[in-house]
């Protein structure tokens, strides 16, 4: 099966890297907002997701790819964790 034609990779929800620094929510919407550190809405934009691929543009029309492998989110040089529900 071609990454075309897999089903999308669930990516809502919010993702943070391992010291809690960054923040990215992936919204339902296939919005994004991005935190930093104590900087809300650091990076705010859209994304697409193609099998296990997400290619984001954000609001200034920068674009950045990432991808979910074995449930990690590797989006450019950060690595990315889903943040578990309490």
């Amino acid at each position: 099966m071609s990454t075309a034609d897999r089903p999308a990779a669930d990516v809502v929800g919010m993702w943070v890297t391992a010291d809690g620094h960054i923040r990215q929510e992936l919204r339902a919407d296939g919005r994004y907002d991005e935190a930093r550190g104590a900087r809300r809405s650091a990076y705010t934009g859209r994304y697409t997701v193609t099998g296990d691929h997400l290619d984001y543009v954000d609001d200034t029309g920068f674009t950045a790819t990432g991808d979910v492998r074995d449930g990690v989110l590797h989006h450019e040089h950060l690595v990315l964790h889903r943040e578990e529900q309490a």
